[in-house]
């Protein structure tokens, strides 16, 4: 008698619990949309209401940023720039001219052209403030756009132009791009002991250590 009483209930009872757990999750669904809603709401009052013109791109980026972060302090958001910049310091080596640069008022400031590449056989220098690339003007790019357009497969021509110091008019130098090998490893030897430098990892780093050592 009490088996026959016991399987309709324990069969009720799994029942009763996957519906719970059906209810548990569409509670979870409905609360979560309602927070989405929430966000799109928040963004589209602050397109159509903030005091100056926003850059929705970079909003949607900082949202999303945000979203990761809170996780731990290991998870974050690369955008298409930082994760082609991140691409290229894994892999070692990119098309380009084989120069350091920074920004400085609007323009490009090459830090140092990278010895035995195209730039410094071009006779790019210290200093040079590189103005236009292509015939298009660099002022409104950031450093990770300028370095973009001067990037690009191997054998292709740039042309870039330069104000330099001591030369009255700007003036065009004519580059054709190489593979640049990023050196993550350098050493030298001083007082008979031997010192090397990791500068970054990447696939160079391993070559690079034995031929140090």
């Amino acid at each position: 008698m009490i088996k026959r009483f016991l399987l309709p209930a324990l069969l009720g009872a799994a029942a009763f619990a996957a519906v719970s757990a059906v209810q548990g999750h569409a509670e979870n669904t409905s609360r979560t949309y309602r927070q989405f809603d929430q966000l799109v709401d928040v963004f589209e009052r602050i397109r159509a209401e903030y005091v100056e013109e926003i850059d929705e791109d970079k909003v949607l980026e900082a949202a999303i940023e945000g979203m990761l972060s809170s996780l731990d302090p290991h998870s974050s958001y690369l955008g298409p720039e930082t994760f082609r910049a991140m691409q290229v310091q894994t892999e070692g080596e990119f098309g380009g001219l084989g120069i350091e640069v920074t920004m400085k008022d609007g323009f490009v400031l090459v830090v140092a052209p990278i010895d035995d590449t195209p730039a410094a056989r071009a006779g790019v220098k210290s200093g040079d403030l590189i103005i236009q690339i292509d015939g298009e003007p660099v002022q409104g790019l950031s450093q990770m756009q300028a370095i973009e357009r001067m990037r690009g497969p191997a054998g292709t021509p740039i042309v870039i132009t330069v104000l330099r110091e001591g030369v009255e008019e700007p003036f065009e130098i004519r580059i054709v791009r190489d593979i640049i090998k990023v050196r993550s490893v350098r050493h030298k030897v001083m007082d008979d002991v031997g010192y090397i430098r990791i500068s970054t990892f990447n696939r160079q780093t391993a070559d690079g250590l034995r031929q140090s050592v």
